[in-house]
């Protein structure tokens, strides 16, 4: 299997279902952590449907606030629910469209690990922010902290092996503590701090928890709409017994992100 050709981003709708609802509860738990003040210009590298976007400006009230994302579909579905006071722009993070040093701040949500070059897009966005200025992602926690996918994905593998391949725990080395502190101090970044922000990810039942693969966005649902009917079948069964409902008949879950922040040197 080619892994890249899983990674699929393009419809926002879909998304929204599939992750953007556990996004936007991270991003929540990000700003928080990250606690900037008031009239500050910020960028949104890889904005995506607009999840961290929309935290900025309600939270922040940022002076300027620009979201830049590659995906034209995802573009548009963040602007469709944004203020007029910010503004989007198709383009790549690993190309930012903005001048040297006139951003205070520049965070990317959720993006790293699907960029051919992850160390450019945070040399871009060092190059961005002013001196001082603060450079903050986070990322999800593929490997042990994102319940839902961990037992797709154990129950894809105990299916068919071969899906090993396309599992992001095993993919993505940014997806844990030490690698991410590494992109930053190599970017040349300063005070740099770790954190895990951890979110409920509550299934009102098995088919919110199913139906959301089906809609082909991301690698595990790239995988299942590969699969043969019967295949997906045995699937949607194997994951089925793989998680617990609870009396009302909904699923519990937690996600975990790693967050990380640093600043470029004075």
């Amino acid at each position: 299997m080619t892994e890249r050709r899983f990674d699929v981003w393009a419809a926002g709708d879909a998304y929204e279902r599939y992750m953007g609802r556990w996004s936007r509860l991270v991003a929540d738990g990000f700003v928080t952590w990250l606690g900037c003040g008031s009239g500050l210009r910020w960028l949104d590298a890889g904005c995506g449907s607009g999840a961290l976007t929309s935290v900025v400006a309600d939270r922040c009230r940022p002076a300027t606030l620009l979201g830049v994302e590659r995906s034209p579909g995802f573009v548009a579905t963040a602007r469709a629910s944004a203020s007029a006071a910010v503004h989007f722009a198709v383009a790549d993070a690993q190309l930012l469209p903005v001048r040297d040093a006139v951003l205070d701040v520049a965070v990317s949500g959720l993006v790293l690990n699907f960029l051919p070059a992850p160390d450019t897009a945070v040399a871009e966005a060092v190059r961005v922010v002013r001196p001082g200025g603060l450079v903050a992602a986070y990322v999800w926690d593929y490997g042990e902290g994102m319940g839902f996918l961990r037992r797709f994905w154990d129950a894809a593998i105990a299916l068919d092996p071969s899906a090993a391949a396309l599992d992001e725990g095993r993919r993505f080395p940014l997806c844990r503590p030490e690698p991410l502190r590494a992109l930053w101090t190599g970017a040349g970044l300063v005070h740099v701090a770790v954190a895990p922000v951890e979110v409920p990810t509550r299934f009102a039942g098995f088919a919110d928890l199913w139906e959301p693969f089906l809609a082909g966005q991301g690698p595990a649902a790239g995988y299942v709409a590969a699969l043969a009917p019967t295949a997906r079948t045995r699937l949607r069964e194997t994951l089925r017994e793989a998680v617990s409902e609870r009396p009302d008949g909904t699923i519990l879950l937690t996600a975990r992100a790693w967050a990380i922040r640093g600043h470029r040197p004075k």
